[in-house]
């Protein structure tokens, strides 16, 4: 059944990464699409479309199809699939039109969702399609050996969602997926700023805010940063001056909710395996684990070691590319 895989691909709201056993992450681009409303043609694929966000004219729609880890437009996301697979070909000087694909796919999708997935990875020309979780393929991805009877906990923090996942004997034992991630970190941001200040800023402005002076709520050296954005009430282009703990604050609620997401998955962990997770710890991946100070605060706050994994935003790729010989052993060794 997992045989002669080619590609494994971690389809993310944020971005798409393809990983090749021969030469490892050969493909990270953004999951955005640039459309002509008109002809419906594809203008531009990733990076080109995200430098596009924001700035293109009537005829031009920018569309990023995947909305909380799941396809919301199901054309789009083919679109994006079939430009992806074929530069993967590209890069890896092969000629093949249907390659094997292993994807991941997030622990909380429904059969329905799956199913989308698969359809539009087989549109693209793929021989053959097959679904791993999400969590398991950031725990590979990290290092962790999974297919031990030990408790490794996982909270990968991505673009749409973040899931929170105790993985053991090469299966998911507790797991909690919630709809916060990257993104809703820059809904906060925008909105908080225009609530505040009455100015209008973008999406790309609000993820350069959160990389550069976002903070988790953990004490640190207040830093500031000039943005620009629209004034609403003159409608002319303004700049001001913020501040990190302003971020901090804007932010503090949906981190709360991702502590809550890790606790509950903690709380139903079965007795054998807390040891476990006190000797061990919890991993973080996903871009979401690069916020300054959520290690920190993570780990004062359930009291267990936290640790960044090697590769935290390419985690899922590579897990999904790795898994293919954990799942044989793990088959070779219950059957």
């Amino acid at each position: 059944m997992f045989m002669n895989f080619e590609l494994g691909i971690d389809l993310g709201t944020a971005n798409i990464l393809v990983y090749s056993k021969e030469k490892g992450i050969i493909l990270n681009e953004p999951s955005i699409v640039a459309i002509n409303k008109h002809s419906h043609e594809v203008v531009a694929v990733g990076m080109d479309a995200k430098q596009m966000v924001g700035k293109t004219p009537e005829n031009i729609r920018v569309v990023s199809p995947l909305k909380n880890g799941v396809i919301a437009d199901f054309d789009v996301t083919a679109m994006l699939l079939k430009h992806v697979m074929k530069l993967s070909a590209k890069k890896l000087g092969l000629s093949f039109r249907k390659p094997s694909v292993i994807i991941c796919a997030p622990s909380g999708s429904t059969s329905v969702e799956q199913r989308a997935i698969i359809d539009a990875v087989r549109s693209c020309g793929a021989k053959q399609v097959e679904l791993i979780e999400g969590p398991v393929a950031a725990a590979i991805g990290a290092g962790l050996p999974v297919d031990e009877p030990i408790a490794n906990v996982v909270v990968d923090i991505g673009g749409g969602t973040t899931e929170v996942a105790i993985i053991s004997f090469g299966g998911v034992v507790s797991c909690q997926s919630i709809r916060i991630g990257g993104h809703k970190f820059d809904e906060d941001i925008i909105q908080y700023i225009r609530k505040k200040y009455n100015l209008l800023i973008g999406e790309r402005t609000a993820e350069q805010i959160k990389m550069d002076i976002g903070y988790a709520p953990c004490d640190h050296e207040k830093e500031s940063i000039e943005i620009r954005g629209r004034d609403l009430v003159s409608g002319l282009p303004k700049n001001i001056t913020i501040y990190s703990t302003e971020i901090q604050e804007s932010m503090k609620e949906d981190l709360f909710h991702i502590l809550e997401a890790i606790r509950a998955t903690l709380e139903d962990c079965p007795p054998e395996l807390s040891g476990d997770i006190v000797d061990r710890g919890v991993i973080l991946t996903g871009g979401g684990a690069l916020l300054n100070g959520i290690e920190d605060w993570l780990s004062e706050e359930i009291v267990v070691p936290v640790m960044l994994a090697p590769s935290p935003l390419e985690s899922v790729a590579v897990g999904t590319g790795k898994s293919l010989k954990m799942l044989s052993r793990m088959k070779k060794r219950i059957g």
